[in-house]
């Protein structure tokens, strides 16, 4: 054979394994698309990119692919409130809704936000419930002598967290059962402490996830002004739970990095859920919720907030159902309470 025809025959193999290769790149990129247009969606619903609801969903995103087997491609979708979350999965444009008992209470009821509202596909069902926050009232340390109880925040003007958020949902409850006037002012939650400073806030409402992690925009307020909580004073507080509210209290070195003018800090708690359709297959809802309680100690670990729900997963989320016992129930938290011998028989099953 002479040289010329060897090398032509080289790279004639040559040409042969870089056409197979190709054609192997194709052939995989084909499966993987494929397999991408074999999964299906699902949308997470939360408030807000810098609430503590998005940073959840973010965070569990993936223990809830795995949970699915990969069938399923889940997406975080942001919207400025938490009710817009809820109506967004409402309306149909989400599987998942961030939402909190509050917020419940007030849509079935067809109170607040949810006024003449009709769902575009269905309501939200119980689901999943997974953190309390503790919503309390606070101000700033230098006009802290105006304030000895909630009741002389009414009817002055008040940042009581961004509107359609769960935390002001409560506190128009709060306001409903004390028979206070809630008169609310719109701020960016960033320029909190420049309102708080210029009086222009006569106070606002800060709120603890488990009694210990403080919104972030709250972290910045208090780095930048002195601040003093204002606790409900002893009538307030009995009004209130005669009401079938609770008062707890938090540790304020657990939430605040100096001192806030109280040794307990008296709030009343919310239980934060991301809730779903009754359209939602039952397997999904029921794996979704056997993924979490395998994983809560470790969420725990990485994340304060989860602890409650680490501590007592199954008692958390009849809770979030006793808040609102008239709601139904998803099957699949039905089938999962059952099998921890949960359930309540007088709490109805959705259809």
């Amino acid at each position: 054979m002479k040289r010329g025809e060897g090398r032509m025959n080289g790279l004639r193999t040559l040409g042969a394994v870089v056409t197979v290769a190709v054609a192997a790149v194709f052939a995989l990129t084909a499966i993987d698309s494929a397999n991408a247009q074999d999964r299906k969606s699902i949308r997470w619903a939360t408030s807000s990119v810098d609430s503590y609801g998005y940073k959840v969903a973010a965070s569990m995103v993936k223990i809830l692919e795995e949970a699915l087997g990969g069938q399923y491609t889940v997406t975080v979708n942001p919207y400025p409130s938490t009710t817009g979350a809820m109506k967004a999965t409402m309306d149909g444009d989400g599987e998942i809704g961030y939402t909190a008992d509050v917020g419940m209470t007030q849509l079935y009821a067809g109170e607040g936000g949810f006024k003449d509202y009709k769902a575009g596909k269905g309501l939200l069902v119980h689901a999943w419930y997974s953190y309390p926050m503790e919503s309390f009232m606070a101000t700033s340390a230098k006009d802290a002598g105006k304030y000895k109880c909630w009741g002389d925040f009414s009817g002055k003007p008040v940042f009581y967290t961004t509107a359609g958020f769960m935390n002001w949902l409560n506190f128009q409850r709060i306001y409903k059962t004390l028979g206070y006037q809630f008169k609310h002012v719109q701020i960016d939650p960033k320029s909190q402490s420049d309102a708080l400073q210029a009086g222009t806030l006569a106070g606002a409402v800060a709120y603890t996830t488990a009694g210990r992690s403080l919104a972030s925009y709250w972290k910045e307020t208090e780095v930048r002004m002195d601040v003093t909580v204002i606790n409900p004073c002893p009538q307030e507080v009995a009004k209130l739970r005669a009401a079938g509210l609770a008062v707890v209290d938090v540790d304020p070195k657990e939430a605040f990095s100096k001192d806030v003018g109280v040794k307990q800090i008296q709030g009343v708690p919310i239980l934060f859920a991301y809730n779903v359709r009754a359209d939602m297959p039952e397997d999904v809802v029921y794996r979704m919720l056997n993924a979490f309680y395998k994983n809560r100690e470790e969420l725990a670990k990485a994340d304060p907030g989860f602890t409650p729900m680490a501590k007592d997963f199954v008692g958390m989320q009849v809770q979030g159902i006793s808040a609102n016992p008239d709601i139904p129930v998803h099957p699949g938290l039905a089938r999962f309470l059952k099998e921890h011998k949960a359930w309540n028989g007088k709490w109805k099953i959705s259809k």
